[in-house]
């Protein structure tokens, strides 16, 4: 779970520093067009899975009339939504990295070559389908902000709402449940007065790969960024472990 908690959090600093915020929204906007159109409705309150992609899309600040749009559009209730499928490839990166990548897509053959080329650029290769997908299990979290927060009472409220597990780095706390529980487990912290960042679900692996040198890890980090400034991608999962010695040398 380390590893996945600093390519996590590796990522966040990225998005706050990221002027391309308009790439973000595209990617969140294409998920509430699917999650309307797969449950035949504009409404999230009828959806579960609509909910989740909409609380994802003002956890990024996508304005409220931007959603609402997109809502309607993914329903059939206004013109211009195309028509994306889901799909997911598996591959290795350089080191024996194992890389799960999930995409929306209205061109499966340019997504495929898309994902492929990023893989051999970075020294690492697709898989067979099954080959990976079984290292990893969909876990749902909620993220919150250190600061100001009290841990003893978010594990008094965290428990009785569905959590399961509660992890810290030195500015967060990831707060694990079932992917049932989302909802359920942030409406619960905010009641009482928790500030959430986000919250979803994700793909955490069951054991992580040790990355010792400098050069390993920038080839992996070069995929992971790569496949996830392709438009089509939408969640990227790997199951590496960086010390912080090493993580601090990369920041520099």
């Amino acid at each position: 779970m380390s590893g996945h908690s600093k390519w996590s959090t590796i990522k966040h600093k990225k998005a706050a520093k990221d002027a391309r915020r308009g790439k973000t929204w595209a990617k969140l906007i294409r998920q509430i067009e699917v999650a309307a159109r797969g449950a035949g409705t504009g409404d999230p309150e009828a959806s579960p899975s609509l909910a989740l992609a909409v609380q994802k899309a003002k956890d990024a600040e996508v304005p409220k009339d931007t959603i609402e749009r997109a809502c309607k559009r993914g329903a059939g209730e206004l013109e211009g939504a195309a028509a994306y499928e889901p799909a997911q490839y598996e591959g290795y990166a350089s080191g024996g990295v194992a890389v799960l990548v999930d995409v929306l897509t209205d061109n499966r053959n340019r997504t495929a070559a898309d994902v492929r080329s990023a893989f051999t650029k970075s020294g690492g290769s697709l898989a067979e389908p099954g080959s990976v997908a079984f290292l990893f299990t969909r876990r749902g979290r909620v993220l919150l902000p250190k600061a100001g927060a009290d841990e003893d009472e978010l594990m008094l409220v965290g428990l009785e709402a569905g959590m399961e597990d509660l992890e810290a780095d030195s500015e967060t706390y990831t707060a694990w449940c079932d992917p049932s529980d989302v909802a359920d487990l942030r409406a619960a912290l905010e009641q009482a007065g928790f500030e959430v960042q986000e919250s979803g679900s994700t793909m955490v692996p069951a054991s992580t790969v040790p990355i010792a040198e400098v050069s390993e890890a920038k080839k992996v980090l070069r995929l992971l960024d790569d496949l996830d400034d392709n438009d089509d991608v939408q969640d990227v999962y790997a199951n590496f472990d960086i010390p912080e010695d090493l993580l601090e040398d990369l920041e520099a």
